[in-house]
This record gives C-alpha cells, sequence and structure tokens, in this order.
C-alpha cells in the first residue's frame, strides 16, 4: 500500500499552487472599434515598479497545517500520536500563514508612445514593451482602438 510521504505532499502542493495564467487569451476574436494611423512624435522607455499581493495565503496555510499534521502524524502511538498530529497541524499551518503571504515587487517594461494621428488628433499611449516591435520617433504606426483599451503596432 502506498504510504503518503512529506515529499509526495509537498510536490502535490507546488504543482497545484503554482501560478499558471496569461495574461490573455490566444486565439480569441476581439472586436475592434476604429484604426487609425499615424506618425510618432517622441518614445520613452518606461520601468514601473508594482507591489504584487499575495492572493494564495488561504492556501499556504492550509498547505502548511496539511504538511506539519502528516508530519506530526509519524511521532508517537495511541493519543500521543493525536497529540503530535494537530500540534503538527498548528504550527504547519502558523509557519505557512507567516512565511506563506507577503507581497513581492515587479518590474514592468513599458514604452510611452506620442502619437500625431491621421484625423489631426494627438494621443499618448502607454504598452507593453516588445523587443519585437521597437518604435522610434517618424515611424508610421497603426492605432488600434479596442472596447476598453489601444494597441499600437508598426503600420504594414
Amino acid at each position: 500500500m502506498w504510504k503518503p510521504t512529506l515529499a509526495s505532499f509537498m510536490f502535490i502542493f507546488a504543482f497545484i499552487l503554482s501560478p499558471a495564467s496569461a495574461g490573455y487569451d490566444r486565439n480569441q476574436a476581439v472586436p475592434v472599434e476604429k484604426v487609425l494611423y499615424g506618425d510618432i512624435t517622441s518614445v520613452r522607455n518606461i520601468t514601473e515598479t508594482q507591489l504584487i499581493e499575495d492572493r494564495n495565503r488561504g492556501w499556504k496555510t492550509f498547505g502548511g497545517a496539511l504538511a506539519g499534521g502528516v508530519i506530526g502524524n509519524q511521532f508517537g502511538g495511541g493519543s500521543g500520536r493525536d497529540v503530535a498530529t494537530i500540534l503538527g497541524a498548528l504550527i504547519g499551518g502558523g509557519i505557512g500563514n507567516r512565511y506563506g503571504s507577503g507581497t513581492s515587487v515587479q518590474s514592468l517594461k513599458l514604452v510611452e508612445l506620442m502619437i500625431n494621428q491621421e484625423d489631426g488628433t494627438q494621443v499618448m499611449v502607454i504598452q507593453d514593451y516588445d523587443a519585437g516591435m521597437v518604435f522610434n520617433a517618424g515611424d508610421r504606426v497603426r492605432v488600434v482602438y479596442l472596447h476598453g483599451g489601444v494597441r499600437v503596432d508598426v503600420a504594414m
């Protein structure tokens, strides 16, 4: 019979709790409100730091309690084993809550583009930096207006 070990529980929880989401969906059709062409008048690269709050605090507390309970269950016998299991769960939950929570800092690379559009308006767009699409002053661009956002790319 398979006997669960601490390593197997830690592997399972690391797999379940690891973030695996992208900021967008591939192959998703998005309606376009309008497309305007224009010329870039200025380009500025920006690095912005963003404070990220940990939203998995409860799961980390639960994982710590579960791991602590499994470890505590390895000691003693009879009612002593029950006490060790409960103490292990309490200590593990406390450690998971204390060290599994908090915030982290993420650096974002952005590009700020000032664009004179063909309809005579001037817009400034800040978007994610893409090393495959470097902008320079004087470049001809396409400004794509989407529902709730804008995206700029090199005119084709």
